[in-house]
């Protein structure tokens, strides 16, 4: 079974893919889609679309874990609440069933504490996936968090 964990933005998503294997957890591939903010709104909504696409049909996830917004006065709100519905559309096309969690749920999943630290987030991410050297940029990092959390649920 291989999940794909999802932290939505519009400047950056990270990604990261995880595949289980007699109940084993091994990394395949993190990172981050990112666009520039020189391009047009609709431009850089079509280009995580795209991207995630390939992945998708890279990797062929069989299961999606994505972050809930969490909601806050930013003047990006609405930028990241529309590339997180680019991103569902994005899954939801391919058929690939998704499973949603807010910031709190994946820090007390992974780590035992929902006011967890980036730093023990982290370090439970390395752990779990039995990494040497913590993935690159933060946002994979979180995606992999995020993918861990479906990970820990029962139902797989």
């Amino acid at each position: 079974m291989i999940i794909i964990g999802i932290d939505p933005g519009l400047a950056r998503v990270g990604y990261g893919l995880i595949e289980l294997i007699d109940g084993q957890k091994k990394l395949l591939d993190c990172g981050i889609i990112e666009t520039s903010k020189d391009k047009k709104e609709v431009d850089r909504l079509i280009e995580i679309y795209t991207d995630l696409n390939e992945l998708i049909d890279k990797w062929e996830p069989d299961i999606a874990a994505v972050e809930k917004f969490f909601f806050y006065k930013s003047s990006n709100t609405i930028n990241v609440v529309q590339a997180r519905g680019v991103i569902l559309m994005a899954l939801g096309s391919k058929r690939i069933p998704i499973s949603e969690y807010a910031p709190a749920q994946i820090k007390l999943t992974i780590t035992g504490s929902g006011k967890a630290s980036k730093r023990e987030v982290l370090d439970a991410v390395m752990l779990n996936l039995d990494l040497n050297f913590p993935p690159r940029p933060d946002d994979s990092a979180d995606a992999l968090a995020i993918a861990l959390t479906r990970l820990n649920e029962e139902d797989l």
